[in-house]
Formats: structure tokens, sequence, C-alpha cells
């Protein structure tokens, strides 16, 4: 699976962009923020069947997603950065806003099931408002002149359109029946009312409640689907997919991040994480450092990976989803879900070559894969922060970083964490926490950064630099020490003074 979306990280409230110093539920709350603002533009599934001995047949699909209206309208924020950057690798624009699927996840669907139920629903969009003053003026002209049984064709409606034109045609006009025709064509019928009571309890009425509700659902109805499937579900650095198919298609995003955790386990039993993998690999085989999706796989493909090895996978796109065989889309939704698959499977491979001396048998199965991969399941790669993967069935493993340091201004007033940021942004990648007044914490993820900055600022003029020390950095235990010493110092001087005579 993969996902685009209209933006990544919010920037309202400030300082919500990822950081080193974030625990996991500091980042899922900011993370929360983000999805809450944003939506989904399109979705990529690659289904993998594994359909004689190591060869996987692969259909891949594209799904434009657009929220649906139902009861009330959906805002979402775009980010110029994320549309720019979609829009650069070729994304139609066109596609998502016009012929998006709808979907909501069961909060919405509850509020329009119980409006439909009431009759209270109305039509929020201008746009259909204009398209049903449209309709109603024809449908008015032409029923004045219209015998019993005539019919009319209403054309160029979509989406939700069908169902807004018939339910308001048949709450106006106490003679007229419809019916669709097509996806985009409504037929009106002229009709006397006892035959119109009898359509009304005909079970093959299109506008049946359950069935207004299965169309406004949407792409829902397919992601119902792979929940029940209980298939295993592959990503690259899936966290944010994760986020918004809870938030779009399931429930809104709790508080908790403990819930959110328990959610998606119930949900998608089986998580493997593609970013997770290549972390796995670079430990355990000569593998070159790259994070890419599209580097990972062509590193895979390549032949130095697997020299003359007739067990390795076969993967062969559908004959009807044959497109990415013939030409690269990075970042268009299928393709990369493609890619994920893909970059799974090779990898799996080549963890199981090195975990045995013995030569791996002609036809592994998916699950000696599994086998192989047991400590990667359900870990999602935990980009920047307290720990290096959420563990969706178990207890988050912290990072192993290099030590904290502490920076002292002197001589320098007014100085704040972006400006501390700038300082040391040449040098090296830090993330800046101001202590106190003239104190700043720096964190970094790699050792030769911060063995670099404590070289290079050991006779700086205006900053010191060094190990932080709890015991000695910290304001708390700083200002309790200067307390203690204070009522160590009058107590000795009253012992002194108020001795014996």
């Amino acid at each position: 699976l993969d996902m685009e979306f209209t933006g990544l990280h919010s920037t309202f409230p400030q300082n919500s962009e990822p950081s080193l110093f974030d625990s996991p539920v500091e980042r899922y709350l900011k993370a929360r923020q983000s999805v809450q603002r944003f939506t989904v533009t399109q979705l990529g599934l690659a289904m993998f069947s594994n359909e004689s001995s190591n060869k996987y047949v692969v259909h891949s699909y594209n799904f434009f997603l657009f929220p649906s209206f139902g009861v009330t309208d959906v805002e979402f924020t775009l980010s110029a950065s994320s549309i720019r950057f979609l829009s650069h690798y070729g994304f139609d624009y066109n596609k998502f806003l016009k012929d998006g699927i709808p979907y909501m996840n069961e909060v919405q669907e509850k509020i329009l099931s119980q409006h439909l139920l009431a009759g209270s629903w109305k039509v929020n969009s201008a746009l259909d408002r204009d398209v049903l003053k449209k309709a109603i003026d024809e449908v008015t002209c032409w029923i004045a002149s219209a015998g019993e049984e005539e019919t009319m064709i209403l054309q160029d409606l979509s989406g939700y359109q069908m169902f807004e034109v018939q339910l308001v045609l048949r709450q106006a006009l106490q003679n007229v029946w419809t019916q669709p025709l097509g996806d985009k064509e409504v037929m009106v019928k002229k009709v006397s009312p006892q035959h119109r009571q009898l359509l009304e309890n005909s079970r093959y009425d299109c506008c049946q409640k359950e069935l207004i509700l299965l169309s406004a659902r949407g792409f829902t109805n397919l992601f119902q689907t792979l929940v029940k499937a209980k298939k295993p579900l592959v990503g690259h650095n899936m966290l944010m997919d994760l986020m918004h198919l809870h938030d779009k298609f399931y429930k809104p995003l709790p508080e908790s991040y403990e819930e959110f955790k328990r959610n998606i386990h119930n949900l998608f039993p089986v998580l493997i994480d593609t970013k997770t993998v290549t972390k796995s690999l670079w430990k355990k085989c000569p593998f070159p450092r790259v994070s890419n999706l599209l580097e990972v796989y062509a590193v895979l493909c390549s032949s130095n990976q697997y020299p003359e090895d007739p067990a390795c996978p076969v993967i062969a796109l559908a004959s009807d989803c044959s497109r990415y065989a013939e030409k690269k889309s990075p970042h268009e939704a299928g393709y990369d879900a493609f890619l994920c698959g893909s970059v799974l499977l090779k990898s799996a491979h080549l963890l199981l070559c090195r975990s045995t001396d013995d030569a791996v048998e002609a036809d592994p199965s998916f699950s000696q894969y599994l086998s192989v991969l047991a400590e990667c399941l359900n870990k999602v790669n935990f980009i920047r922060g307290g720990v290096s993967s959420i563990n969706f069935c178990g207890e988050d493993a912290p990072c192993q970083y290099p030590p904290l340091l502490v920076v002292h201004v002197h001589g320098w007033p007014g100085l704040n964490e972006r400006q501390i940021y700038q300082e040391f942004k040449a040098l090296c990648r830090f993330d800046v926490r101001q202590l106190s007044k003239n104190q700043f914490i720096l964190l970094s993820n790699k050792f030769k950064h911060v063995r670099r900055v404590l070289r290079d600022y050991r006779h700086h003029p205006h900053l010191r630099v060094s190990v932080y020390r709890h015991w000695r950095d910290s304001p708390p235990v700083s200002c309790l020490l200067q307390v203690s010493g204070i009522v160590a110092l009058w107590s000795l001087l009253a012992f002194v003074l108020g001795g014996a005579p």
C-alpha cells in the first residue's frame, strides 16, 4: 500500500515538525494534527499472488480519492510544497477533484444515516445546488405536458449528485419516479400516485438508505474488505499511511497513542514496513545505504545481490496491469505500492540466503520469508525521534543516540532556538531545545557530528559546548544544589555564631 496526501506536516501550530526529542506520544500528537488538516489524494494497492513455484503475479491499482460531501461539507488543507512535488511527478489534480472516489469513516456514516432516516439531509455544495436547480427546472417544465408513463433523461450528473437529484425530485413531486441509467444519467418517469406507492415499497429501489450509504462509503467498502482479509499489509515509512487509514476510513484518530496502536493492530495484525526491513539489511548484509524506495528497488534488482540464484522470487505484473513494466512512475501510489511489495520479497530472500549456510531450497515459501522477517513484523519506522520504530504489538524500544550537548551562551544576549540551529547547521544537523535563558540542548543522531562540534567550538568566544550532565546542567537540579548550599552555609554560620560561651 502507498498513499499520497495534500500535505505531510502542518505548520500550525508552531514547532509541529518532527524532532529527535520527540517521544512516540509527542510525535503521534503532532502527526494527528497534520492528518486532521490534510486529506488523501491517491491510494495505491498492489496485490501479490504466489501463483506457482517462486513466481509472484502482481495486480497494481491506483485510486483517486475525494471526501464524501454527505451531510456536512469537508474541509482540508493544501500544502504548497506537497502540491508542487506531486505536480512535478505528473499527478492529475483534475482527476482527483472531478472523479475522486468518495469515502467516509464510521462517525460520518452514522451522521449521514441518521439524517437519511429522519429525512433531514440537505445539499451543502454550491455546485450541487446549481445542478439540482437546473434538474428541477427541466422536470417541472416537462411534467406539465407529459403523459403518464412518459420519461425524460437528466444528464451529466456525477457521484453523490445521482442520489441528491432523485431524493429532491421525489420529495418535491408526488407524481414522478426516478431511476439511474449508468453512472451519469437519471431517468425521470411520470407516474400515478398508486403506481408511485408500489414503486416506493419495492426492494429494487436504488434510493434505499442502504444503497445511498453504500455509494457514499465509496472506497471505505474496499478498506473494509482489506480489514476482513487480514493479509499482511506492506508499506514504506508507513506511519502517516496508517494514521490516514484510521482517520479517513475507520474512526477519527483518538487522542490516546496507545489506543491508536491497539486499533491498528486489530485492523491489520501483520504490518511490514520496508524501511524497517532495509535497516535490517544494512546490519546483516553488505547492502548500500540507500533509503529512497526506488533506489532500494534498483539495488535489489541488480545482479550483484543475486548472482545466479534460481530460487530468487520472480515478480511479474499481470497482463491488465502491465504499464509499470514498461515505465517507471515514481510517487504514483500504485507504482510505489508495487515497489513496496517487490522490495519486501527480494529483501526477505536476501536475508533468508544470509541466514543459512546451506543453499536456499528451490521454492522458498512466503511463510519462510515471514519467519526470517520476524524481528521486523509490526515495527513501523519512526523518523528522527526517541525510538527507532513503533511496535504495534508491544513496547517501543528506545533509540541509542549520542550524548546530549549543552551550549552555554556568554556575551551574546537574546539568542533563540532558531538562531542556535542556524549557527550549527553549516557544520552538522542538530535538533535544539532551550534549557534556560542562556543554555540550549543539542541532540544529534550521529556520533561524528557530536565529536566535530566539541572539537570546533572548543575556543569559541561566546559559546561553550560540553557534554550534558544532568546533575550539573539541569536547571531544577542546579537550583536545588544552590538552595542546599545556602541552607548548609547558614546552618554552619548559626552553629559557629551560636556555639557555647
